[in-house]
């Protein structure tokens, strides 16, 4: 990981539609972008029935990042965030082609959430316009998902990603581009459908401006603009002209001659015009304005977040504990005991010097006992499905798994195989990460406010030797027995605990 701010930064947006890059240069706090890559890739058309990603469209989409890759890959590790959005959520098949991705762009992907993505893009939107004392309603439509967020100044506060968006919604009702009788009607009608439970949320009324964010509305409001239909971005009356035009269409090539409609856009942009149709009907919307920022710029914002130590992922650890109600000086003399560990360790051990894991082991002992607030009995299970499944601000879909398996292993049964499905290099490294939260709570299950008396720990391969100062087991008999019974669970997973 980095130990200074980097003058240079990247993020890459492997959308469901568009593959996007963003650099920017960071001198004296200003932030400037200096390169923008941009590909179509349709990477949700490639996705068949069972949801398995074709070969086709996972070539075209290595072939992209292989451009990218050129760009960024010889950055520091820690200068560049990857996410992966809702086709690379839904394949089945994602994990292999993420590897071979990786490989090429020499930087981690990390899928994220569809609440997590709606986050990102609001912070996206929230640095391009600046700050503005007014709700804002944020709508982004991607290649297979759509995002609503409310918010004010740089703060989300409702987000909701719904299954549906251009590319999708055009493969369903506009396959090949044929524009059959009602299938306008019909795509707003579901688009409509998806949006129903979240009405009352979103509706006018809940915020004072609406925004959109993303190549399909863009894409409108160019075009109603071009037109003469709307002066001001993207307005109801506009969009009604927009969609007789449709109506009227067999195919979408009939709307070739619209000015300003990219032929590369055409593919999906009836799709997108059905789902800004049905969300201004259904929200009672009538004007939209469209901002340049989006997913991409909110990636550079949350990077940059993480190296000037504002990590929102921190930030939801503490509301996470506080919610659930956990110790906060029981984690805090843990924390305390873990530092010492690493510390003792990372003589000889590289992984305890990786600040990287050391936060992902911290935050592990932070959350460890959420799981009480549901039920004592197999807590800690409670505590990992609580991480695993949650919307967790910050953190990507690996973040949350790589952390629940932590959680869950540390107590009681030791199972290292699951482990072997992290992505490296957590496979191997979560494993002595978990060794150490278990025995730091264990020579803190008495909750004493006290001090731990001096001791020593030393690792070699699958041996752990914890040496402590005189007397001090002989005086602690309860310590001394839970050592003996944690020796018995790591001797059953092929680990040795000596102490004395």
């Amino acid at each position: 990981m980095l130990n200074k701010i980097p003058e240079i930064v990247a993020a890459v947006d492997l959308g469901s539609n568009s593959f996007h890059m963003i650099v920017c240069s960071l001198k004296d706090g200003k932030l400037q972008t200096i390169d923008r890559l941009k590909e179509t890739v349709r990477l949700a058309s490639g996705l068949n029935q069972d949801d398995m990603l074709d070969i086709t469209t996972q070539d075209r989409a290595l072939a992209c990042l292989e451009k990218f890759g050129q760009r960024i890959r010889h950055f520091p590790l820690g200068s560049v965030l990857i996410v992966g959005t809702n086709t690379l959520r839904t394949a089945k098949n994602a994990e292999l082609f993420l590897t071979q991705a990786e490989q090429v762009l020499n930087h981690p992907i990390h899928i994220i959430s569809g609440i997590e993505e709606a986050r990102l893009i609001y912070l996206g939107v929230a640095y391009s316009l600046g700050s503005q004392a007014q709700l804002r309603l944020v709508m982004d439509i991607g290649g297979g998902s759509t995002e609503y967020i409310i918010g004010m100044d740089n703060t989300p506060q409702d987000k909701e990603s719904l299954n549906m968006g251009c590319v999708t919604v055009s493969n369903r009702f506009f396959k090949d581009g044929v524009i059959a009788k009602n299938a306008f009607t019909e795509a707003v009608l579901f688009a409509q459908q998806q949006l129903e439970p979240f009405q009352k949320k979103f509706q006018r009324g809940n915020w004072d401006q609406a925004i959109g964010a993303s190549g399909s509305l863009r894409s409108i409001a160019k075009v109603l603009k071009a037109k003469n239909w709307s002066n001001n971005g993207i307005t109801k009356a506009g969009l009604e002209l927009l969609v007789t035009r449709i109506n009227q269409c067999t195919h979408i090539n009939a709307l070739l001659c619209l000015p300003e409609l990219d032929t590369e856009r055409l593919p999906v942009f009836v799709g997108g015009v059905a789902i800004v149709y049905a969300t201004f009907k259904s929200l009672g919307i009538e004007q939209m304005t469209v901002s340049d920022g989006a997913l991409r710029e909110g990636l550079i914002q949350d990077l940059l977040g993480r190296l000037d130590n504002h990590d929102v992922r921190a930030s939801t650890v503490q509301l996470l504990a506080k919610r659930y109600r956990t110790d906060e000086d029981h984690a805090t003399r843990i924390k305390q005991t873990l530092n010492t560990l690493l510390a003792q360790l990372s003589k000889k051990a590289s992984w305890a010097k990786d600040e990287n894991a050391a936060q992902f082991l911290l935050w592990a002992a932070d959350l460890h006992e959420i799981g009480i607030d549901i039920a004592h009995n197999q807590y800690h299970k409670h505590s990992a499905y609580l991480i695993e499944n949650g919307d967790l601000a910050g953190f990507s879909r690996q973040d949350q798994i790589l952390l629940s398996t932590i959680v869950r292993l540390h107590r009681r049964k030791f199972t290292p195989a699951l482990f072997i499905n992290l992505p490296a290099p957590w496979n191997k490294q979560a494993i002595v990460l978990t060794l150490m939260l278990r025995l730091a709570i264990l020579l803190h299950r008495n909750r004493d406010e006290q001090p731990l008396p001096a001791f020593k720990i030393a690792m070699n391969k699958a041996t752990i030797n914890l040496k402590f100062s005189a007397a001090s087991l002989s005086q602690s008999p309860l310590t001394y027995a839970d050592l003996l019974q944690e020796a018995e669970y790591l001797k059953a997973a092929g680990y040795k605990l000596e102490f004395c």
